[in-house]
């Protein structure tokens, strides 16, 4: 008896340990092909639950994008998925390169927005410099501005337009004043 059990188990194991594979779907799609299928999912998927108001906009469904950019059907891509997940070791070996892609992809627009941010800095910059100077030229505008008044109230000036022979005169002697008497004369 125990003999028969025994060999009933052995018998179970060798037909239980028998490896069972998922069929092989009628449209097998390539596994370079599947990789591209479950990389665009992704991205799609990953802007449609950060950004959902973008494929509302659009009004795109990501999964039938998918299907009408690869010419397949929902069956096939189930059957081809099941079929491509059977083999553990190979499922995630395609998941993996989609990762090393999708950071691959994340690292350029890492780049690309830092130096989108250290222009629009730069830029910001400028316009608070320019914006600086503005303010600088029309506070010596306005000096220069007050400067002319104070010229034309001056009264040498109003000295200066009279005739020549009348300005030596006075000219002369107020320095002759000014240089005799030590006194400044007005």
């Amino acid at each position: 008896m125990k003999n028969a059990v025994f060999f009933l188990v052995v018998i179970m194991l060798f037909f239980g340990c028998k490896e069972e594979t998922v069929k092989e779907p009628d449209h097998l799609i390539d596994k370079e092909v599947m990789q591209n299928i479950i990389y665009d999912l992704s991205l799609l998927e990953a802007i449609k639950y950060n950004e959902p108001s973008t494929t509302e906009n659009y009004r795109v469904n990501p999964k039938e994008f998918i299907y009408k950019k690869y010419k397949i059907d929902s069956v096939q891509f189930a059957q081809n998925n099941v079929y491509y997940a059977s083999d553990f070791d190979e499922y995630k070996a395609m998941y993996d390169t989609v990762i090393k892609r999708i950071d691959g992809k994340k690292a350029v627009i890492d780049a690309v927005i830092k130096k989108v941010a250290k222009r629009d800095s730069l830029i910001a910059k400028k316009k608070r410099t320019d914006s600086i100077q503005k303010v600088k030229k029309i506070t010596l505008a306005r000096k220069k501005d007050s400067l002319q008044k104070i010229k034309k109230k001056d009264s040498l000036l109003l000295l200066k337009k009279k005739p020549k022979n009348a300005k030596k005169k006075i000219s002369t002697t107020i320095k002759s004043k000014v240089i005799k008497n030590g006194v400044r004369v007005k």
